[in-house]
């Protein structure tokens, strides 16, 4: 899979790319056809605490899944795009499955 990072107003360190890679590199065990992902990192000026927003759209056959999540650190936004891509994946597996075999007892 290929991974594109995009970073709005800001540089994002190597251990948070490292951590994102990490993470999405287990989708692949869900739906081994993904054929990129592109990371968008934003910082939302909201009053006093800065929430992160991640952005992440995973491009397969015939489909884009897209799960964005705003959270107070990167990571846990992070996490939980992981967790909404990977239910969007199985239901999409599932889907396939179905409309391959309309007839299977």
């Amino acid at each position: 899979m290929n991974i594109r990072m995009e970073s709005v107003h800001f540089t994002a360190d190597q251990k948070l790319q490292d951590y994102i890679d990490k993470k999405l590199n287990k989708l692949d065990s869900f739906y081994n056809r993904i054929i990129d992902a592109h990371v968008i990192l934003k910082l939302e000026n909201t009053g006093q605490i800065r929430d992160k927003i991640v952005e992440v759209k995973l491009k397969i056959p015939k489909d884009l899944l897209v799960a964005k999540v705003s959270k107070k650190t990167f990571e846990a936004a992070v996490d939980e795009s992981v967790k909404l891509l990977r239910r969007q994946l199985i239901r999409h597996k599932e889907r396939q499955r179905s409309f391959s075999d309309p007839l299977e007892p």
